[in-house]
């Protein structure tokens, strides 16, 4: 078990590096060959679409499939897809209906590939070691958000656009090679109709008071935090140093996941999803350092605490699903819960503007920063949420579940 979670987090963590390549390599090659924030923004827009689109479907198959099949498959369809871009601007230039495209489909793998990867980590991880894992892969995570965009910025730089694109397909490639080499194997059921087995996975989650809590909760958070991230933005560029300072921030936050990260590989309460959503309760600090004393410093110390706390609460929140929900249905509650966020956070960016022309950056970001608070402390009035212990630590995955392919 331990040899494929080793796999996974190599796997991984070269992936989440080349997303950062790509993220950079994609907004230089729009802009550089003649679109404009126009073009750049249709392509993001059609990524959004289609992972809202994918998520819950993704969730069925995670749960129909063997996990690392449907892995290698979307790792498969997203290296073509940056390759395919690579090529086209290697070309000169590009076509719009195809980017969007290529950006579209790159996008609906991702979502098939995220709730395979959840459904995938009861599997390889050993119940007692679960915080431990999940906080090593939130670690590494956070650790490639700062490393990726950093290595793309200089490679696009040096190299060109393409050559972004190029590393993307590479680390894709890396990720679909580690999950062809893990071993662990899963039993599947018998299939029923796909609105039948997402209706299942649904019941999962109403059953449950502290998920179907925190999924409504979090879609408030969502939001909430959709708004505050695009308006921190603006306010860092025109009032605390512009881009500069924007870099600082940057590095703060990355900071701040990887505390969070490390005192979730320390501490590990029994009741660790009372203590996710307490440590959330930080986050709104970092909203408010924007509107006192809006300072540099002060947010800078607002983004290392507010978000140890988000990554921490991350933790706590993967590790509940996994000792909570049954392996067979895990892929399609996890599909439900990135759906939440996927809907919820554009909703927060498209409001961000109407608001702060209507009420102000200050007032509507203290607003958000209350709702963030609302959305993280009306968890702990649910009982489930307060009093859900973890998984005792000699529990393993049931035998006749999992078989290690030999």
């Amino acid at each position: 078990m331990l040899t494929d979670f080793r796999l996974l987090a190599a796997g991984q963590t070269l992936s989440w590096i080349g997303n950062g390549f790509q993220t950079v390599a994609l907004a230089v090659a729009v802009v550089s060959t003649g679109g404009g924030a126009r073009d750049l923004g249709l392509v993001m827009a059609c990524s959004v679409a289609f992972t809202l689109i994918s998520s819950l479907f993704g969730g069925v198959w995670a749960d129909r499939l063997q996990p690392q099949r449907v892995m290698v498959l979307a790792d498969l369809t997203r290296l073509l897809a940056a390759a395919a871009m690579a090529v086209m601007f290697a070309a000169g230039g590009y076509h719009l209906a195809l980017l969007c495209a290529l950006a579209a489909v790159s996008s609906g793998a991702g979502s098939f590939f995220n709730p395979a990867m959840t459904a995938l980590r009861p599997l390889i991880i050993p119940a007692d070691r679960r915080q431990s894992a999940n906080a090593t892969l939130s670690m590494l995570q956070t650790g490639s958000s700062v490393v990726g965009p950093a290595l793309g910025g200089l490679t696009v730089a040096g190299f060109g656009a393409p050559a972004g694109f190029g590393v993307n397909a590479a680390s894709f490639l890396a990720s679909m090679a580690a999950c062809l080499l893990l071993r662990t194997r899963t039993v599947r059921g018998p299939r029923s109709s796909m609105l039948s087995e997402l209706g299942a996975g649904w019941r999962e989650i109403s059953s449950r008071d502290w998920l179907l809590g925190g999924l409504l909760g979090a879609t408030l958070y969502h939001v909430a935090n959709g708004v505050i991230l695009v308006l921190v933005q603006v306010t860092a560029i025109e009032r605390l140093g512009g881009a500069p300072a924007a870099g600082f921030i940057a590095a703060a936050e990355g900071l701040g996941g990887l505390i969070g990260a490390a005192v979730a590989l320390r501490f590990k309460p029994r009741r660790l999803l009372r203590a996710g959503w307490l440590t959330l309760l930080l986050m709104p600090l970092w909203a408010l350092a924007y509107v006192w004393p809006a300072e540099l410093v002060a947010v800078l110390l607002g983004a290392v605490i507010g978000w140890a706390g988000l990554i921490f609460f991350d933790v706590a929140w993967e590790t509940a699903l996994q000792d909570q929900i049954p392996q067979s249905a895990l892929g399609r509650v996890a599909s439900w819960d990135y759906l939440t966020s996927f809907l919820a956070m554009p909703i927060g960016n498209a409001l961000a503007g109407p608001l702060s022309a209507r009420f102000g950056t200050s007032p509507v970001l203290t607003v958000c920063a209350a709702v963030l608070f609302l959305a993280g402390a009306s968890q702990l009035l649910i009982p489930g949420s307060r009093n859900l212990t973890r998984a005792s630590e000699t529990t393993a995955a049931p035998a006749d579940l999992v078989e290690t392919a030999v």
